[in-house]
Formats: C-alpha cells, structure tokens, sequence
C-alpha cells in the first residue's frame, strides 16, 4: 500500500484541480454569454461547453500541484522556489499549448502594486512566478509555524514597494486622436436590415468629423466587406482621409474566396511613398469564433456566430505610420499574448510608438469581461512601456499611457467618441528586448532548470 504522502499528492492534485475549475470557470463564465445568448447554442450545451474548457484547462495546475507534493519537502527553503517554477509552467502551458489561452492569468491582478515594477524586466511570467513564490513562502512559514520564515517574502515586498517604475523608454512625440464607441447592439451587428446599415451610418458620421487626428474605429466596425459597402462609401472614405492632418484605422472584413478571408484594420492616410491603403490582417486567431479546430464543425454547427472560419495573418507584420508615430495594430484578444507583440520590437530602429487594440466585446455583453481585457493591456504597456489605444464596441475605450495609467475613457455600453492626445515613447524594455529575440523559451527554459532540481532532490517515499 502506498504511503499516506502517496495519498496525500493524490489529494493535492484533486485540491489543485478543483481549485482551477472553480477560478477558471468565474474567469470566463462570460463565454455562456457569447455561445447562447448570441450563438443560439442551448443552455445546458453552452454551461458544459465553459466547464469542459476550465476542467480541460485545470490538468495544468493540478498536475503542478502534485509534482509539488511528490518532491517537495515543506521544511525545506527550496519549496517554495520550486512551487513557483511548478506553477509557472502551468501558466505558460495553459497560454501556449493548443493556441493558448491564458485570459485571467493570475498576474494581471498586479497591475497596481509593488510587483509591477518587474513588469519591464520579467513581463507577466515574471511576475507570475514572483507572486506564486512569495504565495508559497508564506503558505511554508503558516505551514511550519515558523514566522520567521516569512522574513523573506516580507522584505522583498517592502523593496518593491520603494521601487519606482524603471524608465526604458523616452518620449517620442505626441499624437491628437479620435476612439469611437458604436455600441452597435451584438444581436443586430451583422444584420443587413438593421445592425449593418446601422453602423455604416455612424461611423460614416463620426469619420467625417473635421478632426485633425487618427480615427480609431473598433473590430469589425465596418461589417461588410469592401466590396459590398455602399456605392460611394469606400471613395467618401478615401477622400477624407487622404488629405493632410487625418488618418484612419478601422475594423473591416478583407479577403476573397481565393486568398481567404481576414480579420482586418485598414489605415488610410496621404499616400507617402507606398500604398495609399494600410492592411493589417489579424495573426492569432480565436477558436471556433474566428477558425474551426479539426473534428470541431459539428460544434459549430449548432451556433449561429458569423465569419467564423478567417485565414491567419503573419506574425510581426509591418506598423501603421503617421504623424510621427509607428502605431502597432492588434484585434480582440491579441494584447494577451506578449510574446507575439513583443516580435515587432526586434528592430530598435522600428520599434512600435503606439500600441492599438480594436475589439469587439459585445459578444459577452455587460460582464467582467471588458475589464478583464482592459487589464490585460494595461500589463502591454507595462512591459513594453508604451501608451496602449483601445477603441472597442462596448467598452473599454480608452486611451493608457506608457506607465498602464488611464488617461480617459469612455462609459461603457454608451455610443460615443473620446477625443485626447497620446505621447509615443521609444526605446525598449529589457523584457522587450529578450522576448522580440528569445520568445518565451528563456522563461521555459529556467522554470525547467529549477523544477529538473526539485525532481532530483526529491525524498524517496516510504512504503507501509
């Protein structure tokens, strides 16, 4: 029979597992929303659909949380240090594999505190890490009922807390824009008789504003592709802002039955030296919204969600450039991947000045959702210390500065237009730097090294 510590790492992977289950599920529940509210899928379907992704999802920590338990010694001062590398890789895991999804992750709670001056430096895996460490160098000392054990974890918080922000980065002009809001209601927004017309008339509106700024306009704001916007809608479009002093980034549909179709923002603006026309066609796609996994159409077959099956764009594709400014588009869910952004900032010299977001929320209506996606930018420009555009459906819109601080924003669930000025920055952040070249293997890499030493330092297990 096996030992009671035997057992005991069978209760922490159930322990894990549950835990998981129950923080993912209340991290996007909203899911239910955009499945059964706006994709028609029966309830009890799109209930289990939310769960069977946190439980699918929990394996990760579960299996964390009993490799902590088979190897670890609670006395020892290396436990916590290999809790961290343990549950490290079972962020990046749950990010990574299976096209990621690491929406919810547990450091996006320290954009505010002492831990976001690592931001720069180590990025959101970075500060996972230290937060999951100082987590379980308390949990040791409560653990062994030795309170100077949580000497440690108290001093380096206390550090941090003294710490600024290191400045990276340097003010590289300033840019007056435009963010529009059309809360265009999700159940209407690709009706032709009445959500489509609808947002084509707003937008036309608001593009024709004598504003001397860049236009930001959210996903799919435009939602028809080109060919089919109304006679004289393109031309108007181009007219506007092919002349000085404006510039436009909008959400449209692009592609054609031979290229395939795309997620896109298009940039118009005086034509200088290239196209007239800016195309950026978004790269990491969502599953089952935007593509079809295999052996998955049945599943989609019972929504009734849209443009659902869009080809995938290049990674690191070039910045849109105007007034001064290199602005870097990325489209709905994007901003959560770092890594990706981060492939725009291997060259110095072309490095992004401005980070814009476009998304289309409204698929998951009034719920936590539209903050969580506001943090997960804040932690961008973070680490990459740039000022962040959000131009959305729904909400948030709003405009970060470099250090994640919002300057203004709009209500939520409201129609309408946040006009201010963003000061780009150049330069790059350490965690830039390492991440444009190495991607996320340097953190793989020592997360690996540290959980190879608790492996071969674990204690052999008595049998009774």
């Amino acid at each position: 029979m096996v030992c009671l510590r035997c057992r005991s790492a069978q209760a922490a992977w159930r322990g894990g597992w549950v835990f998981s289950v129950s923080w993912l599920c209340g991290t996007f529940d909203w899911l239910f929303v955009a499945m059964h509210t706006y994709g028609g899928l029966a309830a009890p379907l799109a209930i289990a659909a939310v769960f069977a992704l946190a439980a699918a999802l929990s394996l990760y920590y579960a299996c964390a949380c009993y490799l902590f338990w088979r190897w670890a010694s609670p006395a020892s001062v290396f436990a916590p240090i290999l809790f961290a590398s343990l549950w490290t890789m079972a962020e990046l895991a749950r990010a990574t594999w299976l096209t990621g999804f690491g929406w919810g992750a547990l450091s996006y709670a320290h954009t505010e505190g002492p831990l976001r001056v690592l931001a720069p430096l180590g990025g959101v895996y970075g500060i996972g890490a230290v937060a999951a460490w100082l987590a379980a160098a308390l949990g040791r000392a409560w653990w062994l009922r030795q309170w100077r054990a949580a000497l440690a974890p108290a001093l380096v918080l206390g550090a941090l807390s003294l710490v600024s922000v290191p400045q990276f980065t340097h003010a590289a002009g300033r840019l007056p824009v435009v963010l529009l809001q059309g809360n265009i209601p999700q159940d209407q927004k690709f009706e032709v008789g009445t959500g489509v017309p609808q947002a084509l008339a707003w937008y036309a509106e608001q593009f024709q504003a004598p504003d001397p700024a860049l236009f930001v306009a959210p996903e799919t704001a435009l939602p028809v592709l080109r060919d089919d916007l109304p006679p004289g809608y393109w031309s108007a479009l181009r007219d506007r802002f092919q002349q000085d002093g404006a510039a436009l980034l909008t959400g449209i549909p692009a592609g054609d039955d031979v290229s395939g179709y795309h997620n896109a923002l298009i940039g118009i603006s005086v034509a200088t030296g290239g196209a007239p026309v800016y195309e950026y066609d978004k790269h990491h796609l969502v599953p089952f919204g935007e593509f079809i996994p295999p052996m998955f159409k049945w599943f989609t077959r019972m929504m009734h969600i849209p443009l659902g099956d869009f080809a995938r764009g290049e990674l690191g594709q070039p910045s849109f450039e105007w007034g001064g400014q290199r602005l870097a588009p990325n489209i709905c869910y994007e901003d959560l991947y770092g890594e990706e952004l981060g492939v725009r900032f291997r060259d110095a010299d072309h490095a992004p000045t401005i980070l814009v977001n476009v998304s289309n929320l409204g698929w998951f209506g009034d719920t936590i959702a539209i903050d969580q996606h506001l943090q997960i930018s804040r932690m961008r420009s973070l680490e990459f210390q740039r000022p962040f555009l959000r131009a959305t459906n729904t909400g948030s819109t709003a405009i970060l500065d470099a250090d994640a601080r919002i300057q203004q924003a709009l209500p939520y669930l409201t129609r309408g237009a946040l006009r201010g000025v963003v000061e780009g920055r150049s330069g790059r952040t350490p965690y830039a730097v390492w991440v444009a070249r190495f991607g996320l293997w340097p953190v793989w890499c020592l997360a690996l090294v540290i959980a190879g030493l608790g492996w071969a330092g674990r204690r052999p297990l008595a049998r009774s």
